[in-house]
């Protein structure tokens, strides 16, 4: 049976209600026979929504099925990504996944429906599973809609109670009302159980919607099993243009199998196969139902890309001294000449030179301020628009608090672009808890990722244009002070590659840095060729992708004997990258100093704590004549 949804919200019929009634029943035997089947899942967590759900597919969710990548289509996100039943029985329901599909791959080994969803499927916008993130990516959704397409389509979010838990989630509310975003519509399945036993406010709606209206949202306390209340709520919900609404359901977990209903221990548990037949059963056998959801309105987005707008980058004299953080500033202001490029900010735009953005293109330009985890959230909720989205705030910061929403994002295989700055103890006086020493090696291990440290303005410049054309996650380490320009404007810096400085027949080793200490490399190069030696140094400004087979030939070149100084610590860093890459080639016996920092760091002057933490130039010329036997 199919079932049109008017394109006004006129009041709900009793055929309409009917509808939806059956489809909550179809919703809840499928999620059951598909777990049942794989011998896992949540589907007590997804029995508990399935009448939030059925409602809005009928009723109020505005979507063409046969073309996901529309632009005019509303967003639907499963936050509580465990209840993947629930979606997948969605799927079924729309005619998008056929029956056999979902009955017998369900968690499968190279089937689609994997136990929390992806992107693999055209439907799913972003990867979720881990708790907290897909309403703080449905606030990116909302910005773009809002104020870069300029679309009347909506993001819902489908949340857990649980993971109300988690700050992002009040993160996530907190800029949605900032921005105004009237747009976004959570949906909290309050169904008072966790994964082990009730929730910290379990059934209590009343603080659960001051916590809510405290952080500028508009809530809904609803019975989430009645449709009526369901369908007021939803359509209440769309009716303020400028304040995110929440709806808060009051469920009961495993609803509609009377066996399990509202009992703690079945939490990611399928059903045993007798009970799973006697509750299919009862809810009146499985069903054929499908509904065809509402077309949206027609429109175009606000905002065209132009990949080939022409940009003029800045241009710096060899010898001028730039921080490669003022060079990602400039460089970025330049691309704001391509109408899809947006930057976020994290309340350090001044000194990250993300700012200076604002000034180009003011309405493309969004402040996170320090909510870290919004910042990389909304950048990879506009991503899923088509915007190239740059998020930048201090490395320490933007790799820490936010990485667990960094790694989904690579799970989601979607395409942000992070800038990190004031990065190593190049920053001096700050201290130890401003100094990011463990980003390259978090970043090196996000699935997609590229790691990039420049060492100067003009590669900086290169590499963020590159960044905006470069799919998966790209990460651009920027230092603090100001250092010389070494290379001219025509140079080019292909991700995947080095640069190799100095390199000559009887080079007798190699010296390898990135960023602030290939200053270093190059400084400890001219103090050992007034000894007589020759040393070749390599700017590794990509360090994932590496160069692998220049660093092979160098090494070859040089006898096997390498020094790798980095500003970062040890585990996982520049010289861990290096080996890496080194291993299983055909390369001579190995001698190499990997200098880098061991020790906790202080406040002191940038020279100071280079030199302290044993990676100045000083330090690389004593291991270099080590590794020739003249230390």
């Amino acid at each position: 049976m199919t079932e049109n949804q008017e394109l006004t919200l006129a009041p709900m019929t009793a055929e309409q209600a009917e509808v939806i009634g059956r489809l909550a029943a179809q919703l809840r035997v499928d999620s059951i026979r598909c777990s049942t089947q794989a011998g896992s899942g949540h589907p007590t967590s997804s029995l508990s929504a399935a009448d939030l759900m059925a409602v809005l597919l009928v009723r109020h969710l505005r979507y063409d099925w046969n073309d996901p990548s529309l632009a005019t289509n509303d967003h639907l996100i499963f936050s509580k990504g465990h209840a993947s039943p629930l979606l997948y029985s969605m799927y079924r329901a729309v005619g998008v996944v056929e029956e056999d599909e979902l009955i017998h791959t369900y968690r499968q080994f190279g089937g689609r429906l994997q136990g929390h969803p992806t992107p693999v499927l055209p439907w799913v916008d972003v990867a979720t599973g881990s708790l907290g993130q897909g309403l703080p990516d449905g606030v990116g959704v909302a910005l773009a809609g809002r104020y870069l397409d300029r679309l009347p389509y909506r993001t819902w979010v489908l949340c857990g109670d649980s993971e109300l838990a988690e700050g992002s989630i009040w993160e996530a509310l907190d800029k949605a009302a900032y921005y105004k975003l009237g747009n976004l519509i959570a949906i909290v399945d309050v169904n008072r159980l966790g994964q082990d036993g009730p929730t910290e406010l379990q059934w209590d709606m009343d603080r659960y919607a001051r916590r809510v209206e405290a952080f500028g949202a508009h809530p809904l306390v609803i019975d989430g099993h009645d449709i009526s209340a369901i369908e007021d709520a939803l359509t209440q919900a769309q009716s303020g243009p400028d304040q995110p609404t929440v709806i808060l359901a009051k469920t009961i977990k495993g609803k509609g199998v009377p066996e399990i209903e509202d009992q703690n221990g079945w939490h990611g548990k399928a059903l045993p196969k007798d009970m799973a037949e006697r509750a299919v059963a009862a809810l009146g056998g499985p069903g054929n139902l499908r509904i065809t959801t509402a077309l949206p309105r027609p429109g175009t987005p606000a905002i065209a890309p132009n990949p080939r707008a022409a940009i003029s980058l800045p241009h710096w004299e060899v010898g001028e001294e730039v921080a490669t953080r003022a060079a990602f500033g400039a460089a970025v202001s330049a691309l704001a000449a391509r109408p899809e490029v947006v930057v976020l900010d994290g309340e350090v735009g001044n000194s990250t030179h993300a700012g200076d953005f604002k000034e180009a293109a003011p309405e493309r330009y969004f402040e996170m301020f320090i909510a870290e985890q919004q910042l990389i959230a909304s950048a990879l909720g506009l991503s899923v628009r088509g915007y190239i989205a740059f998020a930048a705030s201090f490395a320490a910061f933007l790799i820490s608090r936010p990485f667990d929403f960094i790694r989904m994002a690579g799970v989601s295989q979607t395409s942000i672009r992070l800038v990190g700055t004031h990065a190593g103890v190049e920053i001096g006086q700050d201290g130890p808890s401003q100094m990011a020493l463990e980003d390259i090696a978090a970043m090196r291990a996000v699935y997609t990722s590229r790691v990039l440290y420049p060492a100067d303005a003009p590669s900086t410049a290169q590499l963020v244009r590159t960044m905006a054309d470069t799919a998966g996650i790209s990460y651009l380490r920027a230092t603090r002070g100001a250092y010389p320009v070494i290379y001219g404007p025509d140079e080019k810096f292909p991700l995947g590659g080095c640069k190799v400085h100095h390199a000559g027949p009887n080079d007798a080793v190699t010296l390898i840095g990135a960023g602030v200490t290939l200053h270093e490399c190059l400084a400890a190069a001219d103090q050992l060729a007034e000894d007589g030696i020759n040393a070749r140094v390599i700017d590794l400004y990509s360090i994932k992708p590496i160069d692998a087979e220049t660093l092979r030939r160098s090494c070859q070149a040089t006898g096997g004997r390498i020094v790798v100084a980095e500003d970062h610590y040890p585990e996982g860093g520049i010289g861990a990258a290096v080996l890496e890459a080194l291993a299983g080639t055909d390369t001579p016996e190995l001698h190499t100093a990997l200098l880098a920092v061991q020790g906790l760091p202080t406040s002191g002057k940038p020279q100071e704590l280079l030199d302290a933490a044993g990676i100045s130039a000083r330090h690389i010329t004593t291991a270099a004549r080590s590794l020739l036997g003249s230390g």
